[in-house]
């Protein structure tokens, strides 16, 4: 068993013998995996590799590769009870027609926002790369109301939020949490963003989710403030690059709740060495190398921050922990 709570499960068609390629993906890939009737465009030369992890709250953080070929999402198929919102990234354009309607061109990195419940096909007229995320079709659409007015949706790659979106589900892939917990928050991370991103797109919403769009924020731009505590480099300039913000913009979210991005960064960093003050075993150079570890650059700057918060220097905490 796989200590790895969120493993990256991949299939090839690498992976099966050369004659077996066509009935592997039509009987397995096409049906069971994708729920899609696909074919290729030279059946003598099929390559399909894909790769997904699955995420608590239904979430699938997928990448799929594929030689030209087409798809469709039939009827028929529509009988296996899907109806998850799949949102898509492209490296090249491509033609999808849904709902028996014209196909329309959609543009290498834009995004298509699809309800599986409804019938589409698609065609890839080259070698194509697809980033893939599954969602939960009840939790999406309880943060973007209204959304199932349309069973599709076409955004732009520059669309507000979408490269956050892009870059933090990259970074799932790459990185996948490393405990329960973990899981969870990143979940949720991506539903907020993805709330965030139709909120220009779904009917009604930008005036209704103003709030819930900055509380978005506030949650995507405190986890990657904890997640890089240890930089000693960690700035407001470079957490306005990540988020795609600008700088006055994270200052005016941190002071509408009476603090300040500074004071949020030193707090997090103190709450971090406290706690590691009383779980790591004493040694010689521990408070240093905690300091450290939390990003202080100065061991006295450190220890009077400390102090101030505490009402306790390092090391009357690591000595008091020590003592049960």
């Amino acid at each position: 068993m796989s200590s790895v709570p969120f493993p990256l499960r991949r299939l090839s068609t690498e992976d099966v013998s050369r004659r077996e390629r066509l009935s592997f993906v039509h009987d397995f890939l096409a049906r069971h995996v994708g729920g899609r009737e696909l074919a290729p465009s030279d059946p003598d030369n099929v390559r399909i590799d894909i790769e997904a992890m699955s995420l608590p709250s239904g979430l699938t953080v997928g990448r799929g590769f594929y030689a030209p070929i087409s798809g469709a999402r039939t009827r028929e198929l529509l009988r296996d009870g899907r109806e998850h919102y799949l949102l898509l990234i492209h490296n090249q354009d491509h033609e999808i027609s849904v709902d028996g309607k014209a196909p329309f061109r959609v543009a290498a990195g834009d995004v298509m926002l699809l309800n599986e419940g409804t019938c589409h096909e698609f065609f890839y007229n080259k070698p194509t790369t697809v980033n893939t995320v599954t969602l939960d079709r009840h939790i999406i659409a309880d943060l973007a109301p209204r959304l199932e007015l349309e069973a599709s949706y076409l955004i732009p790659s520059a669309a507000d939020g979408m490269p956050l979106l892009a870059n933090y589900v990259e970074t799932l892939r790459r990185h996948p949490p490393v405990s329960a917990k973990a899981g969870d928050m990143a979940a949720r991370h991506v539903y907020d963003l993805t709330a965030l991103v139709l909120d220009g797109f779904v009917r009604g919403g930008a005036a209704r989710n103003e709030h819930s769009k900055a509380a978005a924020r506030r949650r995507l731009m405190r986890q990657d403030i904890l997640q890089n505590l240890s930089d000693p480099g960690l700035n407001i300039d470079t957490i306005a690059h990540r988020q795609g913000v600008t700088p006055r913009y994270i200052q005016r979210l941190f002071e509408r709740e009476g603090t300040t991005f500074t004071e949020f960064v030193r707090d997090s960093r103190l709450d971090l060495a406290f706690r590691l003050l009383k779980e790591r075993d004493a040694d010689s150079n521990m408070i240093t190398a905690i300091a450290y570890d939390v990003g202080f650059s100065d061991l006295s700057t450190f220890s009077r921050a400390f102090r101030r918060r505490f009402n306790a220097t390092p090391s009357q905490i690591r000595r008091s922990s020590s003592e049960y």
